[in-house]
């Protein structure tokens, strides 16, 4: 018989599942950051466990499988930073800039705890990469406009009663 006429068992033609996709280069974290990555791996493994007493469906628990298995590799790999000197933009820093005649505050975080809307941008993210190592009062280049950012302050993250990262 022709392979065309051939029925090929369904699991042939389901999307594949991939592993959730680790950003590339050193997972460089925060105090807050790697509590934060700990706390989803206990919360994972909370879910998985509830998952399996409860006998649910398999693709649930692959599910959740999948993703213990990304917050239990970013708590392996992860690099706490020391708490930065303030003296210049670097990992841990909040920093006040103008661009496009707009100031505004932001916190210089690792990949996971980076939230662009609350402020929080991650190292690896072109704006804080174009500031890194500049002084309060420098230009910098930016999106390919030379002095496109002007640093206002620098200073050390601070974080508030809650655990949240406070603003200027």
């Amino acid at each position: 018989m022709s392979v065309a006429f051939r029925r090929e068992s369904d699991d042939e033609h389901l999307e594949p599942v991939f592993e959730l996709p680790i950003p590339p280069g050193p997972n460089l974290v925060t105090e807050r950051g790697l509590a934060l990555i700990r706390a989803q791996v206990e919360a994972c493994d909370d879910k998985v466990q509830a998952l399996l007493s409860e006998g649910a469906d398999e693709a649930e628990v692959k599910k959740a499988r999948r993703e213990l298995r990304y917050w239990s590799t970013r708590a392996a790999t992860a690099e706490l930073m020391s708490a930065p000197d303030g003296d210049a933009v670097a990992f841990g820093c909040s920093v006040h800039f103008r661009l496009n005649g707009k100031t505004r505050w932001i916190t210089i975080v690792g990949d996971d705890e980076a939230d662009p809307a609350a402020g929080l941008i991650a190292w690896s993210a072109p704006l804080a990469r174009a500031m890194m190592e500049a002084e309060e009062g420098e230009l910098v280049d930016f999106g390919g406009k030379a002095e496109a950012i002007e640093v206002l302050a620098v200073r050390p993250a601070r974080i508030d009663a809650e655990g949240a990262y406070t603003g200027g």
